[in-house]
């Protein structure tokens, strides 16, 4: 776990892990994209035009998704939730609002948005495999506890480490699942009552010391979801490629004269729109399933997580687009 790479002398500003892996994800897609796109745009200064706006509409809508998910860390200070640099951002929420975003610039620069909106597919996946690395880095995005030997361990502190000491009562979980001595916490809140995990800055040297040497003191092994999260994003945008390949192949193979109707490739998958349609729909079941081993977004429904209500949204979104996509005639290109 490593939130903070280093600090930049004279201005003390850190460089956080999880923004640097943003970053690396954004350049990383944004190559794929305009590689991907160079026979279909006519200036390829588009994608990158439109990759910065979506790049400031997903640090917007990752930080917003954040807030409304956690209003009551800002209920006392509202203008803390422009305190960005201070973390607290939910790559959902940025993803959403991104795709939004371009959408929006295609339709405004009359670009062809369903061709567009595949490959886009592809580099968003793949932007996501790196974000995710970030989250493990940040620390957040943890997962259950587990003994699987792949399992890992995070500090004194740390997201999971305070999940795991603290009851949390969003998860239906009263009790904590380790017990720590009264003095490690201070109590907050204004019933004098509640107890919160003390910094490590603010522990004695006896507390600091039994942190190191007891194992009892250490966080219980969790699976790394993150990581389980980063590897389906890779996944994804390699199957998502191949599957646009294929479409490429069908409407290159296609000849015109023999056929009938509109002229289009009649495989499945294979019409504009329809591998953007897919990214919906196995990323919304990969979310829905991955988040029954994470452990750190509070139950909204029973005990669905918001990002469980939203993968099945995004799923039924992802089925209806494809219906529409796969009906909808095919203009040929521009030469």
């Amino acid at each position: 776990m490593h939130p903070q790479l280093f600090e930049i002398p004279l201005i003390h500003v850190t460089l956080k892990s999880y923004g640097l892996m943003m970053v690396i994800g954004f350049l990383a897609a944004v190559t794929v994209i305009r590689y991907l796109s160079r026979d279909i745009t006519p200036d390829p200064q588009h994608i990158t035009n439109a990759a910065l706006y979506s790049l400031i509409a997903g640090v917007l809508g990752a930080r917003l998704f954040y807030i409304v998910h956690h209003f009551d860390q800002y209920r006392d200070d509202l203008l803390s939730v422009f305190a960005i640099w201070q973390g607290g951002l939910e790559l959902l929420g940025g993803v959403i609002l991104a795709i939004a975003v371009i959408f929006l610039y295609l339709v405004y620069h009359k670009l062809p948005i369903r061709r567009y909106l595949d490959i886009l597919a592809i580099g968003l996946m793949l932007a996501l495999a790196f974000g995710r690395i970030g989250c493990f880095l940040n620390g957040c995005c943890f997962g259950k506890p587990t003994d699987l030997p792949w399992a890992v361990r995070f500090p004194y502190g740390s997201f999971a480490y305070r999940s795991q000491v603290e009851p949390d009562p969003a998860r239906h979980r009263p009790q904590p699942h380790m017990q720590l001595l009264d003095g490690f916490f201070s109590y907050a809140y204004n019933d004098g009552e509640s107890k919160i995990l003390k910094p490590y800055g603010e522990l004695t040297e006896k507390q600091k010391r039994m942190l190191k040497e007891s194992d009892k003191l250490r966080s219980m092994p969790v699976h790394p979801t993150q990581l389980y999260s980063s590897a389906a994003g890779l996944v994804l945008s390699v199957v998502l490629y191949l599957f646009w390949r294929r479409a490429r192949s069908a409407k290159q193979g296609w000849q015109p004269q023999a056929q009938l109707g509109d002229g289009l490739p009649s495989k499945v998958l294979t019409k504009p729109g329809c591998i953007f349609s897919l990214m919906f729909i196995l990323y919304g079941i990969t979310r829905f399933f991955l988040e029954f081993l994470r452990d750190d977004n509070p139950f909204e429904i029973d005990s669905m997580t918001i990002s469980q209500i939203i993968g099945i949204g995004l799923i039924a979104a992802g089925v209806v687009l494809m219906l529409i996509f796969h009906r909808m005639p095919v203009r040929p290109r521009a030469r």
